[in-house]
């Protein structure tokens, strides 16, 4: 069987690791089958190299707010036996805000002439709730704790902590842990792909706060993951990159907040800091975001120092629970899914993974 895992949406890194995540998934439940994915071209399509059960990755150029966009897909087999597409394509809601994806998948739909499915719903057998883990090779790991530190990602960079607030996070942490290796991550160059919008002097500032420090900004990706899975834990805000630290093995703390809770649990503990959404709100997907607070400048309400302040006892105990493996992922799950109830519930989550049994 010939399968192809249709995953064309918008190109952070986190769709990638989803559509990964969908691919595996299929494998596990056909490991015969001949697996290929297709991906935003500005995704890091790299990734799929970390998947030996991936044969093929057909990267496609769009825009996704082109509703007039036509394209070329002689490049595509036409004749896989099933195509799964990623199921927001459909969604009218997605597609007017994204119009350009509507017209990929229209096209691709008279384009594909094998049996279309929705990944993970239908098609052919699906073993959902898998736990993907990338291929990396880690660098070795150290005598002492490793702290990966992710300052931000490629939104507004309103929706992330100040430097001040980064500042006072990393010296609690290194009050806990005053022995840690902090490792600064991420990605300034403007390549056309996601970057972080911290500039080139706040990243400097931030790792200036580091006692003990390496930087690996800027690495290619598969560099930057092998060095994390060698770390004991990735701080961060919401951030695909954290979804792809998980699929290498690291656990994932992450002073949660803005307008995406997180929705991927593959097995690896992690823990996830919630703001008090009565003083903080934030969580608005797809809606207005919060009128933004004065914090060096606008910042999102639940990542202000402010905020920053209060939650840091429970910054720094999460990630000790994490770095000193006390917290499996089990309990990690249930907890987080009872905390979620609190600001509104765990809504979704990729294979429904935070459905207890």
């Amino acid at each position: 069987m010939r399968l192809l895992v249709n995953f064309v949406y918008c190109h952070p890194l986190g769709h990638a690791i989803e559509a990964l995540h969908y691919a595996h998934g299929y494998h596990v439940a056909n490991p015969d089958a001949r697996i290929s994915v297709a991906l935003n071209a500005a995704t890091p399509v790299e990734l799929a190299s970390l998947c030996p059960f991936v044969e093929e990755v057909y990267p496609v150029p769009v825009d996704v707010f082109d509703g007039d966009a036509t394209f070329d897909l002689s490049g595509l087999p036409r004749d896989f036996d099933h195509y799964v597409n990623d199921v927001r394509g459909f969604l009218p809601d997605q597609r007017a805000i994204f119009p350009g994806l509507g017209a990929y998948y229209d096209a691709a739909k008279a384009h594909f002439t094998g049996e279309f499915g929705i990944a993970g719903h239908n098609g052919p057998a699906y073993a959902a709730a898998q736990h993907l883990r990338l291929a990396v090779t880690p660098i070795p790991r150290a005598g002492h704790p490793r702290v990966a530190l992710l300052p931000g990602g490629s939104a507004d960079r309103s929706l992330y902590p100040s430097v001040r607030s980064w500042e006072l996070i990393i010296a609690a942490l290194t009050g806990r842990f005053p022995d840690a290796e902090f490792v600064l991550v991420g990605k300034l160059a403007a390549d056309g792909r996601t970057a972080t919008t911290y500039t080139a002097a706040e990243l400097a500032a931030i790792r200036a706060a580091m006692p003990r420090s390496r930087s690996v900004v800027d690495a290619p990706l598969v560099e930057q993951l092998a060095t994390v899975a060698a770390c004991d834990v990735l701080v961060s805000p919401h951030s695909g990159f954290g979804m792809a630290a998980l699929a290498v093995g690291t656990p994932w703390l992450t002073i949660a907040g803005n307008r995406w809770p997180e929705y991927y649990f593959t097995g690896v503990p992690f823990y996830s800091v919630l703001p008090d959404i009565t003083r903080f709100p934030c969580y608005t997907t797809m809606g207005p975001d919060p009128d933004p607070v004065d914090d060096d400048g606008p910042r999102s309400p639940s990542m202000s120092y402010e905020r920053v302040t209060g939650d840091l006892p429970e910054i720094v105990d999460g990630a000790a629970k994490l770095i000193e493996r006390r917290w499996p992922y089990r309990d990690a799950l249930v907890d987080h899914v009872s905390r979620m109830s609190i600001v509104g519930g765990v809504r979704w989550s990729i294979d429904d993974a935070h459905v207890l049994p």
